[in-house]
This record gives C-alpha cells, structure tokens and sequence, in this order.
C-alpha cells in the first residue's frame, strides 16, 4: 500500500461571497488553503453560468493562492487556453465534453499547467482509467455538476475507491480529487475511499469560521486517508 500523501482541502469560489472577493481569500488564505476553486460553467454541458477568465484574473491580483480552474463546458479544447492566459494553476475538464482526451491532457501540459480529466456521477470509471497515466488529476464528481450545495452521492463511494486502486496498484503519480458535498459529514468517507484533493464549496464558505472550517477538514480528512494508506 502506498505512503499517505498531504490531503489538500481547496475552498470552491462558487460559494464565496464575491461581494467581498479578497476578504474571502484571506479568510481561506489564513486556514492553510494554497489554492481556491474556480468553476466554469457555460449553461450547456451544465444547468448553470458561472465564471471566466476574469474571475482568475482578479484572484491573482488580490491573492498569492494557486488557482484550480475545473471546465464544465461543451468546447474545453477552446475554452482552456482563454483561463490558462488568465492565470490558472491547473486546469480540468470533462471526458464527456472531449474528442480527444489523450490530445488536450498533452496539450494543456504544454501550455504549463497541471491537466486533469474529470467525470459525472452517470459516468463510469472505467472511462477515466485508461487515462491516469497520462493525467495529472483525476476528478470523480459526487454530486451532479451545476449548482453548489447539491447533496453527497454515497453511491459514488465505489467509483472513487476503484480509480485509488488502479492508481495504487499502477503506482502512477496522477492524483485523485473529489468534488461535490464535501462537508465535516462526508470528508472522512471520501478521503477514506482515496481521495487526495478534496473541493469544498458550502463546506468551508457556508460556515461562519471558513478557516476553522478548512483546518477541521484537512485534518479529518488526513487522518481517514493516513489509516487507509496503512
């Protein structure tokens, strides 16, 4: 079995109270978080708008966080090079909105940053696995993407162990995040099943304490992800 990693607990902006942008950095800044989450959504792969390369933009201008940029979108091939000019850290986008997966994980690399590949709860794993080799990020989705606040899967409990095994068992460096309810309810479960990057929205912003918030996820979090890995 392998060596735990350092569990991450990345507050998602889709949350955040924009109003007072940097405020909220800080506040997540000061809990240990180094990078923030910023959804992208165009209405058409999913029910919601949200963010562009503004919002990247304005974070690198009021904080030093690194920045997660997840496309929910129909044209990622596009849209990537639009938020990586804007200043994202890593960017991630859906199989089911790709041709050519292999294709844009090589290219987003090329372009200096992190690539990960990301799949909906209807999606199995077996159509992310042959990609872990290639990916920086694996993202399982545990809720249905769109909205924030959107309740925990259970069932997806399975998906996110399974990915864990084939990249254990591959020792293949990609690293494995969850995104979707991830809340003081839910964390120890789903760091439990193996994940490393935990997105957390509501769980963190929803809370009058967002640092407390982020310190208390982390660390349940490491402890379930520690005693897993041994």
């Amino acid at each position: 079995m392998t060596a735990a990693r350092t569990v991450e607990v990345v507050p998602s902006l889709l949350s955040a109270d924009l109003s007072r942008l940097a405020a909220e950095l800080r506040r997540v800044q000061e809990g240990g978080a180094e990078w923030v989450a910023v959804d992208v959504m165009d209405g058409h792969f999913v029910p919601n708008l949200s963010f562009g390369p503004d919002l990247v933009r304005a974070v690198k201008r009021l904080s030093p966080l690194r920045l997660d940029v997840h496309l929910m979108v129909t044209n990622p091939e596009t849209a990537a090079p639009w938020l990586i000019k804007a200043g994202a850290d890593r960017v991630i986008f859906h199989i089911e909105a790709c041709g050519d997966a292999p294709a844009l994980l090589r290219a987003l690399r090329a372009q200096g940053v992190a690539a990960g590949v990301a799949v909906k709860p209807g999606t199995p794993a077996e159509r992310l696995l042959p990609l872990l080799g290639e990916a920086d990020l694996a993202l399982v989705m545990t809720v249905e993407p769109g909205f924030g606040g959107a309740a925990f899967l259970d069932a997806m409990l399975p998906k996110i162990a399974a990915v864990r095994r084939v990249l254990d068992e591959g020792g293949l460096p990609c690293r494995l995040q969850v995104d979707g309810g991830i809340n003081l309810e839910t964390v120890e479960a789903v760091a439990g099943a193996g994940a490393e990057i935990l997105i957390a929205g509501h769980g963190v912003f929803g809370n009058p304490d967002p640092a407390g918030a982020i310190r208390t996820l982390r660390a349940k979090a490491q402890a379930a992800y520690s005693g897993r890995a041994g």
